[in-house]
């Protein structure tokens, strides 16, 4: 039994190998100018996208004359309230628009998003189309049709991934992959894109190297770590710009690895979550031990092994706090980890809500393994690869026995002392820090600092669905 992501598939046919992760306090993106020649009347853009935050606008594609070409662009966008906005502005006027009825909320699964662009089109209102995850959308808070063969700003202009083409505000915070441009193609439904599973009936991805992407198209699959901006389909290549090898993912549509999740904190005093939801630091209230994030799977059965690097807070004020949580009152409390039941953790300063002294003291740097064993109801923990307290396992209460019927991985700092937070940088298999150690599981999934225990797996919808 497992708790997962809403479009996780055991098995898909096709594989997306990796995407790309974009961090908006890094102010990445990719860029390049589009050739003349492409129709600005027909065309079609799709791309699978996982958001990291939530509540903030977000561009994610856009196209505009030049770096202030605001009164002319293409901008497609997540605004404030989580609603998808898909515009044309030509000279300063909407050309066309719709903003979506729908909010896009989910932080732990993919969306597959299609935007076609038809002029030539004589019905108005198919004129500008958006299908999410295989169906066409068709209830908008605003619609503007497009006039008969009007123009989208596309042609011989800056194409920008990950911000608007004309400003560096809005910028992305979230995962994206298999971004594709189809010049001069007007798809007439999402097929070119996904199918759904015969099983889950969940839509996925397959494989769109065998479409027709026209001059100017494009096919970025962020498969080559030392040319992230390559086009896949030809020359089309992209300038990239903040973004490096580190941001390049192998959590994907097809393969979703587990983040700490942005929606699991309490009303106030959350915890801060950057670098698509896999660093998280805890807030710095003064009197209370905080809550720092929980994970977005929660596991009830299986062996199951986590990485993260600890950053220990100056003077010595934050303690650090790794572990498990079994408790869904944890966040809403903002409780610090082990003061509920079902809770479970690694002391920076050593110790063990439930075992007393635990393991050696940690500090900035060390990198801790959580291995996680609910078919024998076992927890053991790692500091740089050495099983702490000689092995021996902590007893955890069985995962049918908690509040919320399994385990999340969690964190967070007990000091109590104002300003003092707890941050750790977590690796469920894909780290968002430069990680050489190239240990994988028994499945070939993941890249650890340090040899994955026999039997345990990374946290990840394949593994799941296999062990879970």
């Amino acid at each position: 039994m497992i708790i997962l992501g809403t479009n996780s598939i055991k098995d898909t046919g096709f594989d997306v190998a990796n995407s790309l992760r974009f961090n908006s306090a890094s102010s990445d993106y990719l860029n390049r100018t589009i050739g003349s020649s492409t129709p600005s009347t027909t065309w079609t853009l799709s791309c699978w996208l996982k958001r990291s935050k939530l509540g903030v606008a977000q561009t994610f594609l856009s196209a505009a004359a030049s770096s202030a070409g605001n009164n002319n662009n293409l901008n497609i966008k997540f605004k404030a309230d989580d609603s998808l906005e898909y515009t044309i502005i030509n000279s300063g006027s909407y050309n066309g628009r719709r903003i979506s009825n729908r909010l896009f909320r989910d932080t732990s699964a993919w969306y597959n998003l299609i935007f076609v662009w038809d002029t030539s089109n004589g019905t108005a209102g198919d004129r500008m189309k958006v299908y999410v995850n295989g169906l066409q959308e068709s209830s908008f808070t605003t619609t503007s049709n497009p006039s008969l063969n009007s123009t989208a700003n596309i042609a011989g202009n800056i194409f920008t991934v990950g911000r608007p083409a004309y400003t560096s505000d809005a910028s992305l915070d979230s995962y994206i992959a298999e971004v594709v441009l189809l010049d001069g193609t007007a798809v007439s439904d999402a097929t070119s894109f996904g199918e759904f599973d015969e099983d889950s009936g969940i839509w996925k991805p397959i494989d769109v190297s065998g479409l027709t992407f026209g001059t100017n198209g494009f096919y970025l699959d962020f498969e080559d770590s030392s040319a992230l901006g390559n086009d896949a389909a030809g020359s089309n290549n992209f300038t990239v710009n903040n973004l490096t090898a580190i941001d390049q993912s192998i959590s994907t549509p097809t393969n979703i690895f587990a983040t700490m999740n942005p929606l699991d904190v309490p009303a106030s005093n959350q915890p801060t979550f950057s670098e698509g939801n896999l660093k998280v630091t805890s807030p710095s209230a003064a009197g209370t031990a905080n809550f720092g994030g929980a994970s977005t799977f929660a596991v009830s059965s299986g062996k199951w092994y986590v990485e993260a690097k600890a950053t220990v807070g100056a003077g010595g004020y934050s303690r650090n706090r790794i572990g498990i949580t079994g408790n869904e009152s944890t966040a809403r409390l903002n409780a610090s980890l082990g003061a509920n039941s079902y809770e479970y953790f690694y002391d920076s300063e050593a110790g063990n809500s439930n075992a007393g002294s635990y393991g050696d003291s940690y500090t900035t740097g060390d990198i801790i393994g959580i291995a996680l064993n609910l078919d024998d109801n076992e927890l053991k923990f790692y500091k740089n690869g050495t099983v702490q307290d000689s092995g021996t396992a902590i007893s955890i209460t069985a995962s049918s026995s908690t509040s919320i019927g399994g385990y999340k991985i969690t964190q967070g700092d007990s000091s109590g002392v104002s300003g003092a937070t707890s941050t750790f940088e977590f690796n469920f298999g894909s780290p968002p820090y430069s990680e050489s150690g190239g240990e994988t599981d028994g499945n070939g999934y993941g890249n650890f600092a340090h040899a994955v225990p026999g039997g345990y797996y990374s946290l990840n919808t394949k593994n799941l669905a296999e062990y879970g």
